[in-house]
C-alpha cells in the first residue's frame, strides 16, 4: 500500500523527474519521457491528460 501524498506532490515529482531525465538524455523525446513517467509514477489517465495538455512545450530544469 502506498503512502498518501499531499495534492500536487506527485505531479511535482513527475515534472522534476522528466526535466532531469531529459537533461541527462538530451536525445530522448519528451513524449517518451512522459510515457516512462506514467509507468514509473503510476499516473492516472486524468494525470496523463493534464501533463499532455499543459506541458507540450519545453520544460525548464528543476531548481
Amino acid at each position: 500500500m502506498s503512502a498518501l501524498q499531499p495534492p500536487g506532490d506527485k505531479m511535482k515529482k513527475v515534472l522534476c523527474w522528466v526535466s532531469e531525465y531529459l537533461q541527462e538524455h538530451p536525445k530522448k523525446k519528451r513524449a517518451d519521457a512522459f510515457k516512462e513517467a506514467e509507468i514509473r509514477f503510476d499516473l492516472s489517465p486524468l494525470e496523463c491528460e493534464f501533463l499532455d495538455k499543459h506541458f507540450s512545450k519545453d520544460l525548464s530544469p528543476c531548481r
